[in-house]
Protein backbone atom coordinates (compact mmCIF):
# COMPACT_ATOMS: atom_id res chain seq x y z
CA UNK A 1 0.00 0.00 0.00
CA UNK A 2 2.82 2.31 0.87
CA UNK A 3 4.47 1.66 -2.50
CA UNK A 4 1.20 2.43 -4.30
CA UNK A 5 0.88 5.75 -2.48
CA UNK A 6 4.46 6.67 -3.34
CA UNK A 7 3.90 5.90 -7.01
CA UNK A 8 0.69 7.92 -7.05
CA UNK A 9 2.43 10.86 -5.43
CA UNK A 10 5.32 10.66 -7.91
CA UNK A 11 2.87 10.63 -10.83
CA UNK A 12 1.07 13.64 -9.35
CA UNK A 13 4.37 15.41 -8.76
CA UNK A 14 5.46 14.76 -12.36
CA UNK A 15 2.12 15.93 -13.80
CA UNK A 16 2.15 19.15 -11.77
CA UNK A 17 5.77 19.81 -12.73
CA UNK A 18 4.95 19.37 -16.43
CA UNK A 19 1.96 21.69 -16.08
CA UNK A 20 4.13 24.29 -14.35
CA UNK A 21 6.71 24.16 -17.14
CA UNK A 22 3.91 24.44 -19.70
CA UNK A 23 2.57 27.57 -17.98
CA UNK A 24 6.03 29.17 -17.92
CA UNK A 25 6.95 28.12 -21.46
CA UNK A 26 5.96 31.45 -23.12
CA UNK A 27 8.67 33.05 -20.96
CA UNK A 28 11.15 30.18 -21.26
CA UNK A 29 13.71 32.45 -22.91
CA UNK A 30 13.43 35.00 -20.10
CA UNK A 31 13.78 32.27 -17.45
CA UNK A 32 16.77 30.76 -19.27
CA UNK A 33 18.70 34.02 -19.59
CA UNK A 34 17.82 35.14 -16.07
CA UNK A 35 19.29 31.88 -14.77
CA UNK A 36 22.40 32.16 -16.95
CA UNK A 37 23.03 35.79 -16.02
CA UNK A 38 22.49 35.00 -12.34
CA UNK A 39 25.15 32.28 -12.50
CA UNK A 40 27.58 34.48 -14.42
CA UNK A 41 27.17 37.59 -12.25
CA UNK A 42 26.88 35.74 -8.92
CA UNK A 43 30.57 36.40 -8.05
CA UNK A 44 30.05 40.11 -8.73
CA UNK A 45 26.92 40.10 -6.55
CA UNK A 46 28.87 38.51 -3.69
CA UNK A 47 31.60 41.16 -3.96
CA UNK A 48 28.97 43.90 -3.76
CA UNK A 49 27.39 42.14 -0.79
CA UNK A 50 30.72 42.20 1.04
CA UNK A 51 30.81 45.98 0.62
CA UNK A 52 27.26 46.35 1.95
CA UNK A 53 26.79 43.45 4.41
CA UNK A 54 23.26 42.17 5.03
CA UNK A 55 21.84 44.45 2.31
CA UNK A 56 20.90 41.73 -0.14
CA UNK A 57 18.28 43.81 -1.97
CA UNK A 58 20.72 46.63 -2.62
CA UNK A 59 23.46 44.28 -3.83
CA UNK A 60 21.04 42.49 -6.17
CA UNK A 61 19.68 45.80 -7.50
CA UNK A 62 23.19 47.13 -8.20
CA UNK A 63 24.05 43.90 -10.03
CA UNK A 64 20.91 44.11 -12.17
CA UNK A 65 21.77 47.72 -13.08
CA UNK A 66 25.27 46.61 -14.07
CA UNK A 67 23.76 43.89 -16.27
CA UNK A 68 21.52 46.45 -17.97
CA UNK A 69 24.41 48.87 -18.59
CA UNK A 70 27.02 46.30 -19.60
CA UNK A 71 24.86 43.84 -21.54
CA UNK A 72 21.38 45.00 -22.51
CA UNK A 73 22.07 48.58 -23.64
CA UNK A 74 25.05 47.62 -25.86
CA UNK A 75 23.04 44.75 -27.37
CA UNK A 76 20.14 47.11 -28.15
CA UNK A 77 22.50 49.60 -29.81
CA UNK A 78 24.13 46.87 -31.88
CA UNK A 79 20.77 45.46 -33.01
CA UNK A 80 19.59 48.92 -34.10
CA UNK A 81 22.81 49.46 -36.06
CA UNK A 82 22.54 46.02 -37.64
CA UNK A 83 19.04 46.78 -38.91
CA UNK A 84 20.26 50.07 -40.37
CA UNK A 85 23.33 48.57 -42.06
CA UNK A 86 21.34 45.58 -43.30
CA UNK A 87 18.90 47.91 -45.03
CA UNK A 88 21.77 49.89 -46.55
CA UNK A 89 23.43 46.72 -47.86
CA UNK A 90 20.15 45.56 -49.36
CA UNK A 91 19.73 48.87 -51.19
CA UNK A 92 23.26 48.71 -52.61
CA UNK A 93 22.77 45.14 -53.84
CA UNK A 94 19.39 45.99 -55.33
CA UNK A 95 20.79 49.03 -57.16
CA UNK A 96 23.65 46.96 -58.59
CA UNK A 97 26.37 48.87 -56.74
CA UNK A 98 27.46 45.56 -55.19
CA UNK A 99 27.41 42.64 -57.61
CA UNK A 100 29.29 39.39 -58.11
CA UNK A 101 28.80 39.51 -61.84
CA UNK A 102 31.34 42.30 -62.43
CA UNK A 103 34.32 40.72 -60.60
CA UNK A 104 33.54 37.35 -62.16
CA UNK A 105 33.52 39.00 -65.58
CA UNK A 106 36.88 40.58 -64.71
CA UNK A 107 38.23 37.17 -63.74
CA UNK A 108 37.04 35.72 -67.03
CA UNK A 109 38.65 38.57 -68.96
CA UNK A 110 41.96 37.99 -67.18
CA UNK A 111 42.04 34.32 -68.18
CA UNK A 112 43.51 33.14 -71.48
CA UNK A 113 40.98 32.68 -74.26
CA UNK A 114 41.21 28.88 -74.13
CA UNK A 115 40.76 28.84 -70.33
CA UNK A 116 37.76 31.17 -70.44
CA UNK A 117 36.17 29.10 -73.21
CA UNK A 118 36.86 25.85 -71.34
CA UNK A 119 35.37 27.32 -68.13
CA UNK A 120 32.22 28.33 -69.98
CA UNK A 121 31.80 24.86 -71.46
CA UNK A 122 32.50 23.01 -68.20
CA UNK A 123 30.50 25.20 -65.84
CA UNK A 124 27.90 26.49 -68.27
CA UNK A 125 28.37 30.01 -66.89
CA UNK A 126 26.42 32.72 -68.66
CA UNK A 127 28.05 35.88 -67.34
CA UNK A 128 25.59 38.11 -69.15
CA UNK A 129 22.72 36.56 -67.19
CA UNK A 130 24.57 36.03 -63.90
CA UNK A 131 23.74 39.45 -62.52
CA UNK A 132 20.06 38.99 -63.23
CA UNK A 133 20.08 35.58 -61.56
CA UNK A 134 21.83 36.91 -58.48
CA UNK A 135 19.45 39.85 -58.28
CA UNK A 136 16.57 37.42 -58.55
CA UNK A 137 17.86 35.67 -55.44
CA UNK A 138 18.87 38.74 -53.42
CA UNK A 139 15.85 40.97 -54.03
CA UNK A 140 13.21 38.52 -52.70
CA UNK A 141 15.43 37.82 -49.70
CA UNK A 142 15.70 41.53 -49.02
CA UNK A 143 11.95 41.96 -49.38
CA UNK A 144 11.43 39.14 -46.89
CA UNK A 145 13.81 40.81 -44.43
CA UNK A 146 11.92 44.07 -44.87
CA UNK A 147 8.70 42.23 -44.05
CA UNK A 148 10.27 40.87 -40.88
CA UNK A 149 11.45 44.38 -39.98
CA UNK A 150 7.83 45.54 -40.17
CA UNK A 151 6.78 42.69 -37.89
CA UNK A 152 9.31 43.81 -35.30
CA UNK A 153 6.93 46.53 -34.22
CA UNK A 154 4.20 43.96 -33.68
CA UNK A 155 6.24 41.90 -31.23
CA UNK A 156 7.80 44.81 -29.37
CA UNK A 157 5.34 44.52 -26.49
CA UNK A 158 6.04 40.80 -26.11
CA UNK A 159 9.80 41.43 -26.17
CA UNK A 160 9.57 44.17 -23.55
CA UNK A 161 7.43 41.94 -21.33
CA UNK A 162 9.98 39.11 -21.58
CA UNK A 163 12.79 41.55 -20.83
CA UNK A 164 11.06 42.85 -17.72
CA UNK A 165 10.33 39.29 -16.56
CA UNK A 166 13.99 38.40 -17.05
CA UNK A 167 15.23 41.39 -15.02
CA UNK A 168 12.63 40.79 -12.31
CA UNK A 169 13.57 37.11 -12.04
CA UNK A 170 17.28 37.94 -12.18
CA UNK A 171 16.93 40.15 -9.12
CA UNK A 172 15.44 37.34 -7.02
CA UNK A 173 17.81 34.70 -8.36
CA UNK A 174 20.73 36.84 -7.27
CA UNK A 175 19.24 37.70 -3.90
CA UNK A 176 18.00 34.19 -3.05
CA UNK A 177 20.49 32.20 -5.11
CA UNK A 178 22.21 30.48 -2.19
CA UNK A 179 18.91 29.42 -0.64
CA UNK A 180 17.61 28.11 -3.97
CA UNK A 181 20.84 26.22 -4.51
CA UNK A 182 20.48 24.54 -1.10
CA UNK A 183 16.86 23.58 -1.80
CA UNK A 184 17.75 22.09 -5.18
CA UNK A 185 20.51 20.01 -3.59
CA UNK A 186 18.02 18.69 -1.03
CA UNK A 187 15.30 17.98 -3.58
CA UNK A 188 17.35 16.03 -6.10
CA UNK A 189 16.98 12.26 -5.48
CA UNK A 190 20.72 11.68 -5.70
CA UNK A 191 23.54 11.14 -3.27
CA UNK A 192 25.08 14.37 -1.93
CA UNK A 193 28.34 13.72 -3.80
CA UNK A 194 26.58 13.19 -7.15
CA UNK A 195 24.33 16.19 -6.59
CA UNK A 196 27.29 18.43 -5.79
CA UNK A 197 29.21 17.20 -8.84
CA UNK A 198 26.28 17.72 -11.23
CA UNK A 199 25.47 21.22 -9.96
CA UNK A 200 29.12 22.23 -9.95
CA UNK A 201 29.55 20.99 -13.50
CA UNK A 202 26.39 22.84 -14.56
CA UNK A 203 27.79 26.08 -13.13
CA UNK A 204 31.15 25.49 -14.81
CA UNK A 205 29.40 24.63 -18.08
CA UNK A 206 27.39 27.86 -18.01
CA UNK A 207 30.43 30.01 -17.33
CA UNK A 208 32.56 28.03 -19.77
CA UNK A 209 29.92 28.31 -22.50
CA UNK A 210 29.46 32.04 -22.06
CA UNK A 211 33.14 32.88 -21.64
CA UNK A 212 34.65 30.22 -23.86
CA UNK A 213 32.15 30.31 -26.70
CA UNK A 214 30.02 33.46 -26.61
CA UNK A 215 32.70 35.90 -25.42
CA UNK A 216 35.29 34.53 -27.85
CA UNK A 217 32.71 34.82 -30.64
CA UNK A 218 32.04 38.45 -29.69
CA UNK A 219 35.77 39.21 -29.70
CA UNK A 220 36.21 37.60 -33.11
CA UNK A 221 33.20 39.50 -34.43
CA UNK A 222 34.60 42.77 -33.05
CA UNK A 223 37.97 42.11 -34.72
CA UNK A 224 36.23 41.27 -37.99
CA UNK A 225 34.06 44.37 -37.88
CA UNK A 226 37.13 46.49 -37.07
CA UNK A 227 39.12 45.30 -40.09
CA UNK A 228 36.09 45.76 -42.35
CA UNK A 229 35.75 49.34 -41.06
CA UNK A 230 39.46 50.09 -41.47
CA UNK A 231 39.40 48.79 -45.04
CA UNK A 232 36.32 50.87 -45.83
CA UNK A 233 34.15 47.87 -46.67
CA UNK A 234 30.37 47.91 -46.68
CA UNK A 235 28.39 47.22 -43.48
CA UNK A 236 31.29 46.46 -41.08
CA UNK A 237 28.96 46.02 -38.11
CA UNK A 238 26.80 43.57 -40.01
CA UNK A 239 29.89 41.62 -41.12
CA UNK A 240 31.17 41.58 -37.54
CA UNK A 241 27.82 40.29 -36.28
CA UNK A 242 27.82 37.50 -38.88
CA UNK A 243 31.37 36.54 -37.92
CA UNK A 244 30.45 36.51 -34.24
CA UNK A 245 27.45 34.29 -34.96
CA UNK A 246 29.41 31.88 -37.15
CA UNK A 247 32.27 31.83 -34.64
CA UNK A 248 29.96 29.82 -32.40
CA UNK A 249 30.61 26.94 -34.79
CA UNK A 250 34.02 25.29 -34.44
CA UNK A 251 36.35 24.55 -37.38
CA UNK A 252 35.24 27.08 -40.05
CA UNK A 253 33.55 29.74 -37.94
CA UNK A 254 34.15 33.36 -38.95
CA UNK A 255 36.17 32.28 -42.00
CA UNK A 256 32.84 31.69 -43.74
CA UNK A 257 32.54 35.49 -43.91
CA UNK A 258 36.01 36.97 -44.31
CA UNK A 259 37.39 34.38 -46.77
CA UNK A 260 34.68 34.92 -49.45
CA UNK A 261 34.91 38.70 -49.00
CA UNK A 262 38.71 38.60 -49.35
CA UNK A 263 38.42 36.49 -52.50
CA UNK A 264 35.82 38.92 -53.84
CA UNK A 265 38.21 41.83 -53.26
CA UNK A 266 41.06 40.00 -55.02
CA UNK A 267 38.91 39.17 -58.03
CA UNK A 268 37.40 42.68 -58.13
CA UNK A 269 40.86 44.24 -58.37
CA UNK A 270 41.29 45.42 -54.75
CA UNK A 271 44.34 43.21 -54.30
CA UNK A 272 45.84 45.13 -51.37
CA UNK A 273 42.62 45.09 -49.38
CA UNK A 274 42.08 41.42 -50.18
CA UNK A 275 45.56 40.45 -49.02
CA UNK A 276 45.23 42.53 -45.84
CA UNK A 277 41.90 40.90 -45.04
CA UNK A 278 43.33 37.41 -45.68
CA UNK A 279 46.35 38.09 -43.47
CA UNK A 280 44.30 39.67 -40.67
CA UNK A 281 41.70 36.91 -40.79
CA UNK A 282 44.33 34.17 -40.69
CA UNK A 283 46.74 35.55 -38.10
CA UNK A 284 44.43 37.64 -35.88
CA UNK A 285 40.80 36.52 -36.15
CA UNK A 286 41.60 32.86 -36.79
CA UNK A 287 44.18 32.54 -34.02
CA UNK A 288 42.16 34.52 -31.44
CA UNK A 289 40.16 31.39 -30.65
CA UNK A 290 43.29 29.34 -29.91
CA UNK A 291 44.76 31.94 -27.54
CA UNK A 292 41.68 33.40 -25.87
CA UNK A 293 39.55 30.31 -25.26
CA UNK A 294 41.99 28.59 -22.82
CA UNK A 295 42.45 31.88 -20.93
CA UNK A 296 38.74 32.67 -20.66
CA UNK A 297 37.53 29.14 -19.97
CA UNK A 298 40.20 28.38 -17.38
CA UNK A 299 39.17 25.35 -15.33
CA UNK A 300 35.69 25.22 -16.83
CA UNK A 301 34.46 22.01 -18.38
CA UNK A 302 36.17 21.08 -21.64
CA UNK A 303 34.47 19.29 -24.54
CA UNK A 304 35.82 18.04 -27.87
CA UNK A 305 35.24 20.48 -30.72
CA UNK A 306 33.10 18.01 -32.68
CA UNK A 307 30.72 17.64 -29.72
CA UNK A 308 30.49 21.43 -29.39
CA UNK A 309 29.75 21.70 -33.12
CA UNK A 310 27.02 19.04 -33.10
CA UNK A 311 25.51 20.31 -29.85
CA UNK A 312 25.43 23.90 -31.12
CA UNK A 313 23.85 23.00 -34.45
CA UNK A 314 21.36 20.67 -32.77
CA UNK A 315 20.51 23.29 -30.17
CA UNK A 316 19.92 25.94 -32.83
CA UNK A 317 17.73 23.57 -34.85
CA UNK A 318 15.69 22.53 -31.80
CA UNK A 319 15.46 25.65 -29.64
CA UNK A 320 16.13 28.48 -32.08
CA UNK A 321 18.44 31.34 -31.10
CA UNK A 322 18.67 30.17 -27.48
CA UNK A 323 19.97 26.83 -28.69
CA UNK A 324 23.55 28.03 -29.07
CA UNK A 325 23.68 28.04 -25.25
CA UNK A 326 21.25 25.19 -24.52
CA UNK A 327 22.98 22.76 -26.87
CA UNK A 328 26.47 22.89 -25.27
CA UNK A 329 24.92 22.88 -21.79
CA UNK A 330 22.94 19.72 -22.53
CA UNK A 331 26.05 18.12 -24.00
CA UNK A 332 28.09 19.02 -20.91
CA UNK A 333 25.45 17.56 -18.59
CA UNK A 334 25.21 14.44 -20.77
CA UNK A 335 28.96 13.84 -20.52
CA UNK A 336 28.94 14.52 -16.78
CA UNK A 337 26.07 12.18 -15.90
CA UNK A 338 27.57 9.37 -17.95
CA UNK A 339 30.94 9.97 -16.29
CA UNK A 340 29.29 9.70 -12.87
CA UNK A 341 27.50 6.52 -13.94
CA UNK A 342 30.68 4.87 -15.25
CA UNK A 343 32.68 5.84 -12.15
CA UNK A 344 29.96 4.59 -9.80
CA UNK A 345 29.66 1.31 -11.69
CA UNK A 346 33.42 0.78 -11.62
CA UNK A 347 33.49 1.42 -7.86
CA UNK A 348 30.66 -1.03 -7.27
CA UNK A 349 32.42 -3.70 -9.30
CA UNK A 350 35.85 -3.12 -7.74
CA UNK A 351 37.05 -5.80 -5.29
CA UNK A 352 36.84 -4.79 -1.67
Amino acid sequence: MRTSENRSFLILLGAISVAFVWVLWPFSGAVLWATLLAIIFAPFYRRILKSVPEKHNLAALVTVIVVVVMVLIPVAIIIASLIDQGGELYQRVQSGEISLAHPLQQLKSALPAWAASLGDRLAGIDFSALRERLSGLVVPAGQQLAGHAINIGQVTLEFVASLLVMLYLLFFLLRDGDELNARIREALPLSPSHTAEILDVFTLAVRGTIKGIVLVALIQGALGGLIFWLLGLTAPLLAGALMALLSLLPVLGSALVWVPVALYLLVAGSVTKGLILLAFGTFVIGLADNFLRPILVGQSIQMPSYIVLLATLGGLATFGANGFVIGPLVAAMFLTTWHIFVVSKSKQGAPK
